[in-house]
Order: C-alpha cells, then sequence, then structure tokens
C-alpha cells in the first residue's frame, strides 16, 4: 500500500483528487480501514479512515512519528529524450531511488521526441507515493544540452571512457547528472562537458546508467 498525499488540518486529513479515486475505486478503501499519508513537515501519519467517495476521501490521525526518507544531496537526472518506454521507467525508478528533480532534454541522437510533460509529472506522483517520499521530483523541459549546462552550476556528465569514477565525484553536494541517448553522446556535446566520469567499463542502457549513477552520487555522499 502507498502512502498518499492529504491536507492535514490539525488531527483530521482530506484526500482529494485522483488519489481520492485510486483509493476508492483502484484500493476499495473503507470505512474503518487505516492508511498512511504523508506530511511534508517531517511526519508520517496513520490515519483511520472516515468516509470515501470517488473524489474525496476524508479521516482521522491515529497516530504519528517523525519520519525523513529526503536525501540531504539532491541530485538532479538530466536525461536525453529517450522512447516512452525507457524514459518513463527512468523517471518511475529513480523517483523511488530519490531523485531530486528531472530535466528531459533534445540530445543530438535523441530517438524520442515527444514531451508529455504532465503525464511525466504525473508518474514522479505515482513512484513518490509508491516510495513514502515526502516530496514529489518536479519534470522540466531543456531544448538541448547547451541550455542544460548553462543552467547548471554543477554537472557531470556520465561517459563511459571517462577517466574519473562517479564515486569518486563527493562533492558538491547537490549535483546534475547528464545520462546520454541511446547512441550515445556526439563528439560535439562531449567537448560542452566542464566534467565527466565513467560508471565502470561496462555499456549500459540509458535507463540503467540514470538508475545506477543517481545510487553512486547518493551512497557517496552518504544518502
Amino acid at each position: 500500500m502507498p502512502a498518499f498525499f492529504g491536507r492535514r488540518e490539525r488531527d483530521h486529513v482530506v484526500i482529494e483528487g485522483g488519489d481520492a479515486r485510486h483509493l476508492a475505486r483502484s484500493l476499495r478503501a473503507r470505512r474503518g480501514e487505516s492508511i498512511d499519508v504523508v506530511d511534508p513537515r517531517g511526519f508520517l501519519l496513520t490515519v483511520r479512515v472516515e468516509s470515501v467517495s470517488a473524489d474525496r476521501v476524508e479521516g482521522h490521525v491515529v497516530e504519528e512519528r517523525a519520519y525523513q526518507p529526503e536525501p540531504s544531496a539532491h541530485i538532479t537526472i538530466a536525461i536525453a529524450n529517450l522512447p516512452a518506454p525507457s524514459l518513463e521507467l527512468v523517471l518511475s525508478r529513480c523517483t523511488e531511488a530519490g531523485a531530486s528533480a528531472f530535466v528531459v532534454f533534445n540530445a543530438d541522437r535523441s530517438v524520442g521526441r515527444g514531451q508529455k510533460i504532465e503525464r511525466w509529472n504525473a508518474i514522479c506522483r505515482e513512484a513518490a507515493m509508491l516510495a513514502a517520499r515526502l516530496r514529489v521530483p518536479e519534470v522540466s523541459i531543456a531544448s538541448d544540452l547547451d541550455a542544460v549546462i548553462g543552467a547548471a552550476d554543477a554537472a557531470v556528465m556520465l561517459s563511459r571512457t571517462a577517466p574519473r569514477r562517479l564515486a569518486e565525484i563527493t562533492q558538491p553536494r547537490d549535483l546534475k547528472v547528464l545520462v546520454g541517448p541511446e547512441g550515445g553522446w556526439t563528439e560535439r556535446e562531449l567537448a560542452l562537458a566542464t566534467e565527466t566520469a565513467s560508471l565502470g567499463p561496462r555499456n549500459l542502457r540509458a535507463e540503467t546508467a540514470a538508475l545506477v549513477g543517481l545510487a553512486i552520487a547518493l551512497s557517496a555522499r552518504g544518502d
């Protein structure tokens, strides 16, 4: 059972919209059941359901406990646009693992060209609920790699041939990890990078590299 996002009013919680419909129709929540609700102020609430409808679920807080699942380091995954199944997998799994935000851009060799920002943010919201996170990573769009690097304070491009491993880069704490398309970076794009890092000698799919890169960057920072 995921942890839901709700509006807390003292000891009362209201869940509305799509989350309420999911509870009422898919999960068939009933009065008297207990569900978990995250309070973004740093608490996990146990809520006893008092009323259920397709657009509104209400309940009473019966327990709260301090809860801080968010990484202290903010790791943004900037990923070249991929075919929909691969990109959606990246957004879902990296949200579960603790990504702070996502930037989707068109690399020189990008295959995916569609921009479905509402769907992408919905996927991140569902994954954040499943992982019981306090916040939902935001997905934004950049026109190309030049724009991504120009807007970043600290960015590391993943490249299999880089002499340095990503695990060796522990500063700065907040980092943007650049993940290329299925066809790899072009020479033009490689020349834009101010810093590159490797995940190891094996060739990884883009979606695998994004998740492994995130995990390594968080681990290197104690998260």
